[in-house]
């Protein structure tokens, strides 16, 4: 599937578009795809003076790679300053996730930025290739060189990620390739904290049960970004993960925050 193509969805009726995915290594959809794409259907009900500024998504059942996907958007509100749309994500089973979005019209105002990017970070063209996908490159920064007590956490996680191809100029398709992206990161984040799972990823079930982000300012996904995530909690079998994503020049562009779903595989479940 060609990146360009993968969150150009087809209107179905009022407020209605329809989306495919490709197969992943593991079977099934991946979570970033389904956020991007309920994401990029919010957005086509909104006029075009305002730019989403956060979503948060709740994953309710595996998608299927099988079939389409059925985005049915709800305007909550229009306003003048902030617009709220819902979007349900359907398949033949069910809904299989839930997204609200806010978009906001850009105001002008003082740009503080309180969080800085880690001051000893290798950069990327220094590290080697960790994707999974040809449509993104992830390289890892490795695992000590980034202490946890420079951040709230533990488990501390960190990788360069860009899109693979030119995206052009469109925000919103960089900001939906960055929600893509940025559910790549949060479970080894949660994993690394618990002493039980940190080096043992073949006996653990994990899943996302919900994604947050706040879009800070403009970014390209088709250039470097640091995604450096850490635990916040890890109780009940869910942990939060909390992360902030850099553009390589250290502006804060994002933020992130995902609660997973881990658990020993070898333990049967009722």
């Amino acid at each position: 599937m060609e990146l360009r193509t993968l969150f150009d969805l087809e209107p179905h009726g009022p407020d209605t578009f329809v989306g495919i995915g490709p197969r992943y290594p593991w079977g099934g959809l991946y979570g970033g795809q389904i956020v991007a794409q309920a994401l990029r259907a919010a957005a086509a009900t909104v006029d075009d003076s305002q730019q989403v500024h956060s979503l948060r998504a709740y994953f309710i059942r595996r998608g299927d790679h099988t079939e389409p996907i059925r985005f049915e958007v709800d305007r909550i509100r229009n306003g003048r300053s902030f617009t709220t749309r819902r979007v349900v994500a359907r398949q033949a089973v069910g809904a299989i996730l839930n997204l609200e979005a806010s978009f906001h019209a850009h105001e002008v105002t003082a740009d503080i930025q309180t969080v800085p990017i880690a001051a000893d970070v290798p950069g990327p063209d220094t590290l080697t290739s960790e994707a999974w996908s040809d449509s993104f490159d992830r390289r890892d920064v490795p695992k000590g060189v980034l202490p946890d007590d420079e951040r709230t956490g533990a488990g501390r996680n960190a990788a360069w990620m860009r899109v693979t191809a030119d995206l052009g100029d469109d925000q919103l398709l960089h900001r939906c390739w960055m929600a893509y992206m940025s559910d790549d990161m949060p479970a080894d984040a949660v994993r690394r904290s618990h002493p039980d799972f940190r080096d043992t990823e073949g006996i653990t079930y994990v899943a996302s049960l919900d994604h947050t982000i706040w879009f800070h300012r403009p970014l390209r996904a088709d250039q470097w970004h640091l995604y450096d995530v850490t635990c916040h909690n890890f109780m009940g079998a869910r942990g939060l993960a909390v992360g902030h994503v850099f553009a390589q020049d250290g502006t804060h562009v994002a933020t992130i925050a995902q609660e997973v779903l881990v658990r020993d595989a070898r333990q049967k479940q009722d």
